[in-house]
């Protein structure tokens, strides 16, 4: 058993010292080396694109929604029926901006995989009154 096991490992430290010189040594070997990690760069790369590009609607969702609300409790007891109107409005907004980003937040929620980011909300409230 023990002259199977010296075997085993000869074989073994004989086929890595063969796989580095193949990789590291060869032009076919670099080649596919190469490739493997073009494959690895290329995954990761569209990996980022796609959280950066949920993040940063999020953010523009979350930007467009504390607009709303800052324009609906700036006008809604204002005196004119005019201004009261844009309140209407910016509440129909912000509403309408909650529900999307609510549902794109559940579509997308696999990206953070339970570790979403401090600056973007697991979800938005809703304008009640």
């Amino acid at each position: 058993m023990e002259k199977f096991l010296s075997i085993l490992g000869i074989m073994l430290i004989t086929a890595l010292f063969a796989g580095l010189i193949f990789f590291g040594c060869t032009p076919q070997g670099r080649e596919i080396w190469n490739q493997y990690q073009y494959s690895m760069h290329k995954t990761d790369e569209i990996t980022y694109e796609q959280r950066k590009t949920v993040e940063d609607s999020c953010r523009a969702m979350i930007s467009s929604w504390n607009f709303d609300i800052l324009t609906y409790q700036q006008y809604k007891d204002a005196d004119t029926a005019e201004k009261r109107s844009w309140s209407e409005q910016a509440k129909m907004r912000a509403n309408r901006t909650a529900a999307t980003y609510n549902e794109y937040i559940l579509k997308n929620s696999y990206v953070w995989a339970g570790n979403i980011p401090a600056d973007i909300y697991a979800a938005i409230d809703y304008i009640e009154d």
